[in-house]
């Protein structure tokens, strides 16, 4: 269960732990890293362009200069395969069996896809079932695939956690807030393991958290992704999703309620449904292989330079995007060029103030915006340990709007970090707030996730939105503002007028956070209902 905001501070004033002095960040550095990244000759900072060269090159530099060590032996950089592949003459979704035949468009009623590396792609004549949320989670006695057998068969899965429309933070999957098991990631990660031929998720805007649009614009062209040896044989032969108004027309053929399904989902024990109904969709695919680099520097820990305390931000952006009033380049100078430059400016100042008993990584990851693919590369094939990895911060766009009074954390109650964060917040004279929409699964959309998914606790928090100046409704606006005007856009560019107050007290956040745990001979772990702590156990048993 999800312990309470009061209850972590409360259990951070009974620490006597020291907290290190947290020092000057340099304005400079932050200023003058977000100016050059999101300058219009990066082009856009996409992977695998000319400015990825300038981008890597520039943190390499500035990790050096800074005092760092190449985190790879010799080289700064972990290369990072990666393919893409476009999904083309897509056939109709078809279900035949029914009461009627069922007969989704792409685009508009279902987008599909695959993560094989193969040229074409049919699905015949499969045999349908209803999985309820595609769960199999034997720490919470939950398996929405008991005494079933998928392989070679097509599963219907809805998104979000059983017990989503909960309005607390009480329950199974934690109520309101998503879990790993809520991601459409996760969906279709356990219907391959399942051995599902095809995986299609129904899309519901409350519970999936965007809408439809969202969906489209994401699966309508090239998708990028990992790159592996076997081609990603072990993945479902398609996958994708399906509207709501499809999915209910598919349960209504096949005889059966959608609404009671759905509902009957929701209880533990549920039992998956066979839908007497055979699917089939077929499309070719054009297959562009690329490589891109994540980018690592090491400052070495004095007495224990084998564990690890790590620091992550994300390098990329989306390069050359849709033209708004004539300009075509998305800049991403909030969205990430200001979170590597803090990951620099962090650097800068550890390495000013002399190694830590445990070594420092500061990681400027590839692809985030191509589904987290630079920090899940490193992750599962990691410079160094993971077991031996403390434990970490991850920065994705820092506050520009100035200083706050709160301090928000998006997943609270996961791990013991939280104590951690509690105890630099008070040192600040901030307060700790939780997400205000905890249904939407922040914590697994960023780089972090990665990190966590194989055991690492990481930590996602950052600037609330009760500024010093203007209060929360002046912090809601600007930040409102933002996702409307910038977000994803050309307009994401670097203002000489922003305030770096909020930057730079959350900097010096991460800079405590971060000391306390290279000093220390503390391991962190997740809380004992968290998905991740069988993982961290196990990882951590053979150290």
């Amino acid at each position: 269960m999800i312990r309470s905001t009061t209850a972590l501070l409360a259990f951070a004033l009974l620490s006597s732990t020291a907290l290190a002095k947290a020092p000057d960040i340099s304005l400079t550095t932050l200023k003058d890293v977000t100016k050059t990244l999101s300058d219009d000759s990066f082009e856009g900072r996409a992977p695998a362009t000319p400015g990825e060269e300038k981008t890597i090159k520039l943190i390499a530099d500035r990790f050096a200069k800074a005092g760092l060590k190449p985190g790879n032996g010799t080289s700064w950089y972990q290369d990072v395969p990666l393919v893409e592949i476009t999904a083309k003459n897509i056939s109709p979704m078809t279900f035949t069996g029914g009461k009627t035949p069922v007969s989704l468009a792409f685009s508009t009623d279902m987008v599909v896809g695959t993560n094989r590396v193969v040229p074409h792609v049919d699905v015949t004549n499969s045999d349908t079932v209803f999985v309820g949320y595609g769960i199999n989670a034997p720490e919470k006695g939950w398996n929405d695939y008991a005494g079933l057998d998928v392989k070679g068969k097509t599963v219907i899965i809805l998104i979000n956690d059983p017990d989503y429309q909960t309005k607390t933070l009480d329950g199974d999957f934690n109520g309101r807030a998503m879990t790993y098991y809520g991601r459409w990631t996760y969906k279709f990660e356990e219907a391959a393991r399942q051995g599902a031929a095809a995986a299609i998720i129904v899309h519901d805007t409350e519970p999936a958290a965007y809408p439809w649009g969202v969906i489209q614009g994401s699966w309508d062209g090239p998708r990028l992704g990992a790159d592996s040896a076997d081609g990603h044989m072990d993945q479902s032969l398609a996958i994708g999703w399906m509207q709501l108004d499809a999915a209910k027309k598919l349960m209504a053929s096949a005889g059966q309620d959608f609404d009671a399904l759905s509902a009957a989902a929701r209880q533990k024990g549920f039992k998956a449904v066979p839908l007497g109904v055979k699917a089939s969709v077929s499309f070719d695919t054009s297959i562009r292989k690329q490589a891109s680099k994540n980018v690592v520097g090491l400052l070495p820990g004095k007495t224990r330079p084998d564990e690890y305390v790590m620091f992550t931000a994300h390098w990329d952006h989306l390069g050359i995007c849709p033209a708004v009033k004539g300009d075509n380049i998305c800049n991403g100078a909030v969205d990430n060029a200001s979170g590597t430059a803090g990951l620099i400016a962090l650097a800068e100042a550890y390495a000013k103030a002399g190694a830590a008993d445990r070594s420092m990584l500061f990681v400027a990851v590839t692809a985030e915006e191509s589904g987290l693919l630079g920090s899940q590369y490193y992750a599962e094939n990691p410079l160094h340990p993971l077991g031996k990895t403390v434990g970490g911060v991850n920065m994705d766009s820092l506050n520009l709007f100035g200083r706050t009074r709160d301090v928000t954390v998006t997943g609270p109650g996961k791990s013991e970090l939280d104590d951690y964060l509690a105890r630099a917040a008070k040192a600040q004279g901030r307060v700790i707030t939780a997400e205000s929409t905890p249904e939407k699964g922040h914590y697994y959309r960023s780089d972090h996730f990665s990190f966590a998914k194989l055991g690492v606790p990481m930590l996602a928090a950052g600037s609330g939105d009760d500024l010093e100046k203007g209060g929360t409704a002046a912090g809601m606006a600007a930040a409102e503002d933002y996702v409307t005007h910038r977000y994803h856009k050309p307009q994401d560019e670097y203002n000489p007028d922003w305030d770096w107050g909020g930057a730079v007290q959350d900097l010096q956040l991460y800079y405590t956070i971060g000391r306390e745990l290279a000093d220390s001979d503390a391991w962190p772990n997740w809380m004992p209902t968290d998905e991740f702590r069988a993982i961290r156990d196990k990882s951590r048993a053979g150290q």
